[in-house]
């Protein structure tokens, strides 16, 4: 996947990805993004709006990487952790994590693109309830 994102995607600029998606939906679609833990029904909303228009991730790769920060934003503010720079394990996977306080590691960029992938067969909101709970997914691939 190859994305042109100004600033580059580096763990002191995701802050700044996730700001500049709040603006742009409240921009396009009204949608008042605040940080809350609530708000990523939104996010998930916004994302099924995409998959349902039959935008793919390669063509929406910028807003979904935004969005992945902002995601991994309420993450940090509310659970705690810092984001931090991953080994890349495949070409297409993308190498920022957010890490948790307990040292668990959580890829909320990735969790947008699945779930323009799969729809509601990944819930944004249950992995970050996992993440905010302490608890690991029975499914590892779930919690990329």
């Amino acid at each position: 996947m190859q994305v042109h994102l100004n600033p580059p995607l580096e763990p002191g600029n995701a802050p700044l990805h996730a700001a500049a998606i709040v603006a742009t939906a409240a921009d396009i679609s009204g949608a008042e993004l605040d940080y809350s833990p609530e708000s990523i029904d939104l996010v998930e909303d916004i994302v099924d709006d995409f998959r349902a228009e039959g935008v793919t991730g390669e063509h929406m790769a910028e807003s979904l990487i935004a969005f992945g920060c902002y995601v991994g934003e309420v993450l940090t503010r509310h659970v705690g952790g810092a984001w931090r720079q991953a080994p890349m394990v495949s070409p297409t996977a993308v190498p920022l994590v957010v890490q948790l306080p307990d040292a668990r590691e959580c890829q909320p960029i990735d969790w947008v693109f699945r779930r323009l992938e799969f729809g509601a067969g990944v819930s944004i909101r249950d992995l970050y309830a996992a993440a905010d709970a302490g608890d690991a997914p029975s499914d590892e691939q779930t919690w990329r």
